[in-house]
């Protein structure tokens, strides 16, 4: 088993979401998009061995290696499941993990990557390169491949940048991900591959152009394919704006939105922290229908679904959920005395014993928010 270095970002109770850079780059290619993604998420940034942190590679490597020494950080970190983006190297990585491990992987993002790489011979060609030359012998031939070269010419300081980026590589782990690339070839896999994924593309990649990635739209079922202009290989660092709002966008369920207003960030991000494979399609239910469906519909407001769902929830004698949602009818504006009322008058229709009971969660309830201020604690919600 290969290690694999992991610097951590973002949210500590936020869901995972594992970030993967390209070949002869390191995490630091995610920095430009970080910024919004951290606001939500926990992040995982794991190098390729040999590239950042990660220790050199001693053997020849498959995709496979790499996809295993993903899986051991998630285990290292007692992470069950995690969403996953990929940038070239990474992508491919993440096509593996999501038809190989697929309870391990929830909602995926393929960019500038391939599912079977072309110019093969120049892979060879290269590790041969850097084996007599070391990573600066690859450098001119690299980094017109990443940035376009209007963006180049406008910001020298970023070509620098990359440049050492590039050249921090350790040379025989470069070399043997270079071989990994000349053999691959992952287009048997996308068929098998469920997971919700998007596919970026830069519109100048001269590396992977967008002809493989809407090879992987085509493969994978349910594949949605973005293009990004202007970019090329290292779109992360020439339209990093756009990529983290398209990311955050493919990695928030539909109701997503509506959830967080109503319940709060603490909620749900503990709610999706807490999801292992037996749990996901439920809270993906939840968050779809419930939230997306229903709660999202425009017919009532926010405030009149506040009404109804503690009425029905104290009919049901539905304690558990019914805390939760007397936070949320809070939320919605409700007062004090205007949810009181509400379970007064289902007393007449759904019974004394039930009202009564709810009266007593939403007077504990609204005092514990009263002495903490805190959010919701418990873990399931619809």
């Amino acid at each position: 088993m290969i290690e694999l270095a992991c610097a951590e970002a973002g949210r500590p109770d936020g869901p995972p979401l594992v970030l993967l850079n390209s070949i002869g780059s390191s995490a630091a290619m995610w920095t430009p998009c970080l910024a919004p993604l951290a606001e939500r998420f926990r992040l995982l940034l794991i190098d390729h061995p040999g590239h950042g942190g990660s220790p050199s590679a001693s053997r020849p490597l498959t995709v496979a290696d790499l996809g295993r020494g993903v899986l051991a950080v998630l285990d290292r970190l007692a992470v069950g499941r995690a969403d996953l983006a990929g940038l070239s190297l990474g992508g491919m990585t993440g096509i593996w993990l999501a038809a190989h491990a697929p309870d391990r992987i929830g909602r995926l993002a393929l960019l500038c990557t391939t599912a079977a790489p072309a110019h093969r011979d120049a892979y060879r060609d290269r590790a041969a390169a850097v084996r007599a030359g070391g990573m600066p012998a690859v450098v001119e031939q690299v980094l017109p491949l990443w940035i376009t070269r209007r963006l180049a010419d406008r910001d020298p300081e970023l070509r620098d940048r990359l440049a050492a980026m590039l050249t921090a590589v350790d040379p025989e782990s470069y070399a043997r991900c270079c071989e990994l690339l000349a053999e691959l070839d992952l287009r048997a896999d996308l068929a098998r591959i469920a997971a919700p994924t998007l596919v970026l593309a830069g519109e100048q990649d001269p590396a992977t152009p967008p002809s493989h990635a809407e090879a992987i739209v085509a493969g994978v079922a349910g594949a949605r394919l973005e293009l990004l202009s202007p970019a090329a290989h290292l779109a992360t660092v020439e339209q990093p704006g756009r990529i983290a709002r398209l990311l955050l966008e493919h990695f928030q369920l539909p109701g997503d939105t509506v959830r967080r207003a109503v319940l709060g960030d603490a909620h749900v991000d503990r709610a999706a922290a807490a999801t292992d494979a037996f749990s996901r399609p439920f809270q993906d239910f939840i968050t779809r229908y419930a939230w997306g469906e229903i709660w999202g519909r425009p017919g009532l407001s926010r405030r009149d679904r506040s009404i109804a769902t503690l009425a029905v929830l104290a009919a049901l004698g539905a304690e558990h959920e019914l805390a939760l949602h007397v936070r949320g009818a809070r939320t919605n504006g409700l007062t004090d005395a205007e949810i009181a009322e509400v379970l007064l008058h289902t007393a007449v229709y759904a019974g004394v014993p039930r009202a009564n009971r709810a009266t007593a969660i939403a007077r504990e309830t609204l005092a514990e928010l009263d002495r903490t201020a805190s959010g919701p604690t418990t873990e399931e919600d619809a």
